[in-house]
């Protein structure tokens, strides 16, 4: 990428998105139960908004880091997914997106899963450019924007160890 110059950066909050919908049956497995690749559907979705206002272009996914499901979200509950950018690297960005169950009749909300997505910000051909730096404020930010580098630095090695396409630019 040839000096590209980058704007002016942005806060974390300027581009953070919330999806909620109630699980239906079509997004059911035969417990009652959302299925799991359906929630990885709205993860990216969620996620993806979140790097689109951030970089005001287009994005591509480019990883997700693994995903354990702690709790199941049973049809007629809601899901609710919130999604932040933690870092931006250059023309690549890891968004965390949180996942949640809510019960209809009683509010309580569980946490029943996360995610670290990266995604690369592009032009309209498909080519990278580069992305807005984020500007963490808060205590929460500030640590997630810490704990983004470390987890690019064991994917980076990943990638390596495994002759992956990953790099990491100089």
């Amino acid at each position: 990428m040839p000096n590209q110059k980058r704007s002016a950066g942005k806060p974390v909050r300027a581009s953070q998105s919330e999806l909620t919908q109630v699980v239906l049956p079509n997004d059911a497995n035969l417990l009652g139960n959302i299925l799991g690749g359906a929630v990885m559907h709205l993860v990216d979705i969620c996620g993806v908004i979140a790097a689109h206002r951030h970089c005001g272009s287009y994005v591509v996914t480019a990883a997700i880091d693994h995903m354990d499901f702690r709790y199941p979200i049973k049809v007629g509950e809601i899901i609710i997914l919130k999604a932040s950018v933690n870092r931006v690297f250059y023309t690549s960005m890891e968004v965390g997106v949180k996942v949640f169950q809510e019960n209809v009749i009683t509010g309580k909300r569980r946490h029943t899963n996360s995610a670290y997505l990266t995604y690369v910000a592009v032009h309209s051909d498909g080519k990278p450019h580069a992305a807005p730096p984020v500007i963490p404020k808060t205590a929460q930010e500030k640590r997630r924007y810490r704990e983004a580098g470390l987890r690019r630095r064991w994917r980076m090695e990943q990638g390596a160890r495994l002759g992956g396409p990953l790099r990491s630019k100089p």
